[in-house]
């Protein structure tokens, strides 16, 4: 029997879910089959509309081989767990003459722990552990939540807490799981053979497809012990992510909070000595961080020097005294165990890794007003263990609607490890960049608007001319707007200014879930919702209830971020152009992303609106506006007006 054909295949797939066959796609699909076939790298830029999940788990289940397929939003892997994959295995099953097993794995914190939901939560000031649920009462939200998660483990086949709908608080979710690092391990435990973690481990070994998500990825490739299955082929979806995901997985922390619970958790397993010099090393350590002003400490303060070895040292003499003890008065001795020695070895490893003082890490103290003040360390650049971890042993296709930036991949690819392309030697993995457009016609469906009369935003303060713009845009537009700010602190001041102006409903993030917003925001046309750029990548509302997306400026990073701020130094003292290379970069992605939220569908029309000259005017404008999509460009703020009015006026004629 013949093998089957790719394009009859992918007709296969489409169809199977109701979906129309797009040329991208097609180009799409062929190149990842060639990229897999050839065991070489691939970047694919995929717009809205394209279908490129299909482009990509068509060819990738053709091929045979395991696959795992990496994603940064739950939106996303739950789409392809629960209607691309079943539908596209159930298509390709007559042709393939097989039918691929498909699984989802996630770390083990996200998994409803048996364990914990039987034995309780060990206790940080008694010995043993304590009922959580005899301990939360009943009637609070807290109690409500455990008592139904206890219910839901009784009928749940994946203890997934995404699962879990309603979900619950993340302090209610910590009383029912576990960390890896606390986890007894299925051996020890006398839940080990019903444990989700495990079965979810399982089903990941026998299937042909595994989806997972960035921060998985990031651990598999840190820690080297491997969490994920042997695999041929990586497909990293929403790849514009990546490299933030990585860095938060390695990223250390430590406060003084949870120093002082490792005390706690201790105290009771080792010697008086051993528990005194740590609690002594935590009470300095808290001292100092009272005192801790925000900002990247280049060089490590020599009391803060003296304070991390007393910790370190401190935490080492612990770990070693709680494996040499054992004390048989604990209730379940095992389980109070682990969970104290994962929390000094968390400890133990930040102080050590701050102590050792490697020049490609940062340190910065942050302060937080509800919680505190921390030490942060993070790798000054993950680009060299994505390079050495992701690339060398596997095919990987990297794939987003956003990932050439000022017209090519370079950026994007640095930021991974990667050579320019078509350049490399020996060690250099060599790949190949490919946009394959969009089924949208962005210069005839959307508009990019630049403000160029307003004042250049500054640091802090109001922006009169740019709230007076800000409301005449929305009026123009009969609502229908999407506002992003660079922070929460603008969204708040935009959304208080425009309440008091105009007659449109104003949701503000925060003021309700995500979800509800989203859904508020889509059934009301008259309606606009505020937020972050960086919290709205997912927002996908198409038709006439989104024709305006604002931008109040151009989402360049803060002057102050310690992390951002070492990286683009690092670029100037390598010889390279820091500001491009960092700070443009970054704001080229979110704009991208945030752009992308305007035409979702065909039929859709509008206007992206940035509120910043500087867009229009600075001599890195062009570069930010190249990784825009390619809509009509204007500064004319009548015709902008006029064009909104107009899309308005058609969308309130067809009833919308």
């Amino acid at each position: 029997m013949t093998k089957p054909s790719l394009p009859d295949l992918l007709h296969a797939a489409v169809t199977a879910v109701g979906g129309v066959e797009r040329p991208g796609q097609v180009t799409m699909a062929e190149a990842v089959a060639e990229a897999i076939d050839d065991d070489s790298h691939l970047l694919v830029q995929a717009g809205t509309g394209t279908g490129k999940s299909l482009g990509y788990l068509v060819p990738a289940l053709a091929h045979g081989e395991r696959v795992v397929v990496a994603t940064a939003t739950l939106a996303l892997q739950r789409q392809l767990v629960e209607r691309d994959l079943p539908r596209t295995v159930e298509a390709l099953h007559p042709l393939l003459r097989r039918r691929p097993e498909f699984a989802m794995l996630k770390g083990r914190s996200n998994y409803l722990c048996l364990h914990r939901l039987h034995e309780g939560v060990p206790q940080d000031d008694e010995d043993g552990l304590f009922d959580q649920f005899e301990a939360a009462a009943p009637t609070s939200k807290l109690g409500q939540d455990l008592l139904r998660m206890r219910d839901w483990a009784d009928e749940t086949e994946t203890g997934d807490r995404d699962d879990l709908t309603p979900g619950v608080s993340d302090r209610a979710w910590s009383q029912v799981s576990v960390s890896s690092r606390e986890c007894l391990g299925a051996s020890k435990c006398a839940y080990g053979a019903e444990c989700f973690a495990e079965m979810a481990r399982e089903r990941a070994k026998l299937a042909d497809v595994v989806v997972t998500n960035h921060a998985l990825l990031a651990i598999d490739a840190i820690e080297g012990a491997p969490v994920l299955p042997q695999h041929e082929v990586l497909i990293v979806d929403e790849a514009h992510e990546l490299v933030s995901r990585v860095t938060g997985v390695a990223t250390g922390e430590l406060t003084p909070g949870q120093v002082n619970r490792a005390v706690r958790r201790a105290a009771k397993l080792v010697d008086e000595k051993a528990a005194d010099a740590l609690q002594t090393a935590a009470e300095t350590f808290e001292r100092l961080m009272e005192l801790a002003l925000p900002g990247r400490l280049e060089e490590i303060p020599e009391d803060l020097g003296y304070a991390l070895m007393a910790l370190r040292d401190a935490a080492r003499r612990v770990i070693t005294a709680i494996g040499s003890t054992r004390d048989k008065s604990v209730q379940d001795e095992d389980a109070v165990r682990k969970q104290a020695l994962a929390a000094v070895e968390s400890v133990h490893a930040v102080a050590e890794r701050i102590t050792h003082g490697s020049e490609y890490d940062v340190v910065w103290y942050e302060r937080h007003d509800r919680f505190g003040a921390s030490l942060r360390v993070a790798p000054l650049s993950v680009s060299g263990l994505l390079r050495e971890k992701l690339f060398a042993e596997r095919s990987v296709v990297l794939t987003s609607a956003t990932l050439k930036l000022g017209g090519d991949f370079n950026g994007v690819g640095a930021s991974l490890g990667l050579a320019p392309e078509g350049s490399g030697g020996e060690d250099l993995p060599q790949w190949k960049g490919m946009d394959v457009g969009s089924p949208f016609d962005y210069p005839k469906q959307g508009i990019l608007y630049v403000a160029r009369h307003l004042a250049i935003p500054g640091r802090e303060g109001s922006r009169g001319d740019m709230m007076d713009e800000l409301a005449e845009l929305v009026e123009a537009a009969g609502g229908r707007t999407l506002g992003l700010f660079s922070s929460m602190r603008a969204a708040k001041a935009a959304a208080e200014e425009l309440r008091g102006r105009l007659d449109n409903p104003i949701l503000l993030q925060g003021e309700e879930t995500l979800g509800e917003l989203i859904k508020s925001f889509a059934a009301d046309p008259e309606t606009c919702l505020f937020g972050t750029l960086s919290l709205w990548q997912g927002v996908d509302v198409p038709g006439p209830g989104c024709q305006l997306v604002v931008m109040d400026r151009i989402p360049f990073p803060r002057p102050d971020d310690p992390l951002m701020s070492a990286r683009q130094k690092a670029v100037e003292e390598a010889g390279g152009n820091g500001f491009m290379a960092v700070a443009a970069t970054h704001a080229a992605l979110l704009m991208a992303q945030g752009a992308g939220r305007l035409v979702r569908a065909t039929g859709d029309r509008g206007v992206v609106a940035v509120l910043d000259p500087r867009l229009a005017n600075a001599r890195y404008g062009s570069y930010l506006r190249a990784s825009l999509p390619d809509f009509w460009y204007t500064t004319d703020r009548n015709q902008v007006r006029r064009s909104l009015a107009a899309i308005d006026a058609a969308a309130k004629a067809e009833g919308k």
